[in-house]
This record gives structure tokens, sequence and C-alpha cells, in this order.
């Protein structure tokens, strides 16, 4: 069990990759602070998390407001006496746009969510992680190395934090903290399959074309990549920006229809996921009319 003993907060964790790498934590032997917006099924992973034999406690709240994310913090060391990981995982993709197109109330959502919230979380995380030799991943983006057309803020608050994760690294190296942030290419959740998608459905059926492997990530695979940083087997890795993209990022064209349809099935996951196609559900999308 790579996280035996370990106390971990886990922000985002009701849907999509967040509760699957609660549930892969849950399994390597972490206790768990879980943390998502009210209306997250946040308390449902939780006990999911505890009927496995795991340690997790929900807790609901607005991490982009200081108090909500100075009480999360509080609550880890009440609980647990201790905090050795912080998963930085919470953040919003709820809008389709041109960049002109792109109403303002949507831009600062998106900054308030995937930026303040890590930045909040880190701060008040810090102290605690000092103390613990702990570390911190964030939840980036191959959109923050690439850049994506009809979602330029989304993109743009990933290139942040990919900065952010390796200033946090350089800073917090001589206290023993390590930082470290993983950057999914498309992965099977509401925010790229189904009609919640900001991603149109002709659109949607497309993107295991220009993945060289021809599909999107399982939410398994990008946890099972969080598990590793967040471990000791992670001891000389900070600074990093772990790209899970299959591909894209280097891809040039419709590479992933080279891929034969046999090769395509994601591997068979051990997590008991239930919420992958959850994240989108009761928050307010918005497509630009075309």
């Amino acid at each position: 069990m790579q996280l035996r003993d370990k106390v971990a907060i886990v922000t985002g964790a009701g849907t999509g990759i967040g509760e699957a790498i609660a549930q892969k934590f849950a399994r390597e032997g972490a206790a768990l602070v879980l943390a998502g917006l009210p209306g997250d099924p946040v308390a449902d992973v939780a006990e999911a998390v505890v009927a496995g034999g795991g340690g997790a406690m929900p807790y609901l709240g607005d991490l982009a407001e200081e108090q909500q994310a100075q009480a999360c913090v509080d609550l880890a060391i009440d609980q647990f006496g201790k905090l050795d990981l912080l998963v930085s995982n919470a953040g919003i993709f709820i809008a389709n746009a041109e960049t002109d197109l792109y109403r303002i109330e949507d831009f600062d959502r998106t900054l308030r969510n995937n930026i303040r919230t890590a930045f909040l979380m880190t701060k008040f995380a810090l102290p605690h992680l000092r103390a613990s030799r702990g570390n911190i991943i964030y939840t980036g983006s191959e959109a923050g190395f690439n850049g994506s057309p009809g979602f330029t803020p989304y993109g743009g608050s990933k290139g942040f934090l990919h900065a952010f994760a390796k200033g946090v690294a350089l800073e917090q190296a001589p206290h023993g903290v390590r930082a470290n942030c993983v950057c999914p290419g498309p992965v099977d959740t509401a925010w790229t399959r189904g009609p919640d998608s900001p991603i149109p459905m002709a659109a949607q059926a497309t993107i295991g074309n220009m993945v060289p492997l021809g599909r999107r990530a399982t939410p398994e695979e990008i946890a099972n990549i969080f598990a590793f940083l967040a471990s000791d087997e992670a001891s000389y890795v900070t600074g990093a920006l772990w790209l899970v993209d299959g591909g894209v990022t280097p891809a040039k064209s419709d590479i992933g229809t080279q891929m034969p349809a046999a090769l395509r099935q994601p591997p068979k996951g051990v997590l008991a996921l239930r919420h992958s196609h959850d994240g989108l559900r009761g928050k307010e999308v918005y497509r630009a009319p075309r």
C-alpha cells in the first residue's frame, strides 16, 4: 500500500477524476478528507470509501472562499492529526465560445474555481505539509500546454496551474515539500461525453481520432498517476508537469484513426466508480450560438 498512514485532502472529490483519486488513495491506505461543492456527491464517495474499509470525511463548501478553504484544512488536522498530501483537483469546464463571445461571468467562474481554489488550499495546507514533509499534486491539462480553441480561459487557467506548481516546488523544496502537476488529455467524464458537455456531440464523436491511442482515458488511469506521485516512490520527482494525454500533445493529425479497434479498449479497472459522468450535474453550462 503506497500511501499507508498518509492523510490526504482531495478537492473536487465527488465526480470524475476526483472520485477515482479518492478510491485509489483509499485503496493504497490513505485517510481522506474529500471536498466538493454543495450538491456534489462527495458524501456518497466518502461512504463508499468507508464501506470498503477506508477512512474518509466529506467536506462540502466553496473552497474559493477563504474561510471554507481554511475550514477544510482544519478538518483534516482535527480528524487525523496531520496532513501529508494535498490533491488540488477542483476545477470546472463550463463554457464553449470563441474568446470575443466568451461571457465575462464564465471567465470569472473559471478563474475562481480553477485558480483561486488552488491558491487558497495551497496557502492553508503548506504549514502542515512542511511539518510532515508532504507534497501537493495539482490537476493541470494538456490544454495548458497546447491551448484550447473555444475554451481559451480554461486552457489559460491550466497554464497558470502549471507555472504555479513549478513555483511552489522550487519555493518549498528547502522545507522538504514536493509539488507536481498531472496534465490529463481527454478523459471519459461528463466534460467530454454526453449532452451536458460544453463540447458539441458531433465533436465528441471525433475525440478518439485526435488521440494517438485512439480513445479517452479512464478516470482510474489518471488516478494511478496521482497515487504514484503522492507516494514515497516518487521522492525525487518535484516541479514536474506529468502529461497523461494518450499522446495528444505531440500528435499533429487524426492519428487515432490508425489505431485498430481492438486496441482502443480501455483497461479493465478495479475501482468501483459511480460518478464518472456526474461532474456537470446541477451546473450551468454555456455554449455560444453558432
